[in-house]
């Protein structure tokens, strides 16, 4: 009974406010504007991520966080940033969602920590792992940043791959494609060597490009 007043209280809390008012009042327009399409790769895919998970997706454009609330609707995503973000104009509303800065030039432990307690916390952290705005210009993605591997080692949660295709014209749908969960674990165990994380990372790569497919 204290376990689901607990959770009840972290649904609605007020931190919450900001967040869910501009996914709403950004989402319903985004659904009529953007008319998105759904895409599973499979029947396990369409079930619902449960707990803390670490989210993957491409980088196209600047829409991409918002296609990633729209793809993953019944879950609240933690993104993670650079921290120059939070040291603009702008820092109201990173903070207002949640976000968690790191240092792109300097990755360093407290980042990792960061990201990892926020998933034991139970919480989806989305990330873009290409760690740029990639648009695809060559029709492939860049390689993944191995970090995304040490995340999900620390804490114990599972990669949810999704692919976002943006239209090409104003008559074409966004689709997500939305990939099963991946253990990172399920490779070589839970310590692998930097050469593993790295073999792991690029596995997840090839996972985004066959996600590519479907779209």
């Amino acid at each position: 009974m204290k376990r689901e007043k607990k959770e009840k209280a972290k649904l609605f809390s007020p931190k919450y406010l900001i967040y869910d008012f501009v996914k709403v009042t950004a989402g319903l327009p985004g659904l009529l504007i953007f008319r998105p399409k759904w895409i599973y790769e499979s029947e396990e895919a369409k079930k619902r991520i449960r707990g803390g998970a670490l989210v993957v997706s491409n980088h196209y454009g600047f829409f991409d966080p918002l296609f990633l609330m729209i793809a993953i609707w019944y879950r609240r995503h933690r993104f993670v940033c650079g921290k120059e973000f939070f040291e603009s104009r702008a820092r109201f509303w990173f903070r207002s969602f949640l976000c968690i800065p790191i240092d792109r030039a300097n990755f360093n432990i407290s980042s990792l920590r960061a990201i990892t307690d926020a998933m034991k916390a139970g919480y989806l952290v989305s990330m873009f792992p290409e760690g740029h705005v990639n648009g695809e210009r060559t029709g492939d993605l860049e390689d993944f940043k191995p970090g995304l591997v040490l995340m999900a080692l620390q804490a114990r949660a599972p990669v949810v791959p999704v692919y976002i295709k943006p239209r090409r014209s104003f008559f074409e749908r966004v689709r997500f494609v939305v990939g099963e969960p991946i253990d990172v674990t399920s490779f070589y165990g839970d310590r692998p060597t930097f050469v593993q994380i790295e073999e792991i990372a690029r596995a997840v790569r090839d996972k985004e490009e066959q996600l590519k497919e479907l779209a």
